[in-house]
């Protein structure tokens, strides 16, 4: 056990921010902090994996990112238009043309972001990998994201009330994995049938399986689109430990998404109500 005084030398890096690009979120006191579990929830095809993406690409730290939801060829095209401004649909198609030379450098760059692509990874697989970057690195990643934590094999799941429970386990886990690793881990979510078109405010009732009791940080995101292939995305902390929270999810930070370039960036610094 340790007094308060000793308390400060125990703390490590846990509670530190890490960079980030979303300045409304900032403004609405929402951190990805060192240490902590968040879980980013939207209905299918809403945009949580380029808001994970956004977020390990452009804060540049040491990132493990399990992409159990997209290919490699998703990701790295997702990746490389972020980083560039190229088109992503252009970038995709060099990389299948195998003339994807001209961005060796840029790529070469964020050596210290990793990616795994197993579809079904076990918490073992996980395990091994963070060990593995340890081993490369000597240090863990200040960043872990699992996207999504559906895809996380934990064995299986007769029922609903046993898949809310391993969903739950799995939340303590990486809760505990956070904390060991100083990382913030990030996992991605889907939500329940009534608001699976993504087209309006997700409460935190809306999560699948009803699972915000472990993480520090809950966000859900909605979209708006205006016919035109343009779009914003509105991400509300309904769940936040650490600062302003709306548990109806009616106040969010909007940002455009940029559909070329995968980029997300502010529409104003601030909320919307």
């Amino acid at each position: 056990m340790y007094s308060l005084s000793q308390s400060v030398r125990m703390k490590g890096a846990a509670g530190e921010p890490i960079r980030s690009p979303f300045k409304g979120l900032a403004k609405l006191g929402v951190d990805f902090r060192r240490g902590e579990l968040s879980l980013v929830a939207a209905a299918g095809g809403t945009g949580k994996s380029v808001a994970a993406l956004n977020l390990a690409i452009r804060s540049n730290v040491p990132t493990l990112y399990f992409s159990a939801d997209s290919t490699a060829a998703t990701q790295l095209s997702r990746a490389t238009a972020i980083l560039t401004g190229d088109d992503v649909k252009s970038v995709k198609g060099k990389l299948q043309a195998g003339e994807f030379e001209e961005y060796g450098d840029v790529l070469s760059r964020r050596w210290w972001q990793r990616f795994n692509y197993s579809a079904r990874p076990t918490p073992a697989e996980i395990e091994l990998h963070l060990e593995a970057y340890w081993e490369v690195f000597n240090i863990y990643p200040h960043l872990i994201v699992i996207d999504n934590i559906t895809n996380v094999d934990t064995g299986g799941t007769g029922n609903a009330d046993e898949f809310t429970f391993g969903l739950e386990g799995l939340c303590d886990y990486l809760s505990e994995m956070a904390r060991e690793t100083h990382a913030h881990v990030m996992a991605m979510h889907h939500v329940i049938g009534e608001y699976s078109d993504g087209l309006k405010p997700i409460p935190q009732s809306g999560l699948k399986g009803k699972i915000s009791r472990v993480p520090a940080l809950v966000l859900t995101i909605h979209k708006e689109i205006d016919g035109m292939d343009s779009r914003i995305l509105n991400i509300g902390p309904v769940k936040n430990r650490e600062g302003f929270e709306d548990s109806s999810g009616e106040t969010y930070a909007s940002f455009t998404f940029n559909t070329s370039n995968i980029r997300l960036e502010d529409v104003a610094v601030g909320a919307t109500f």
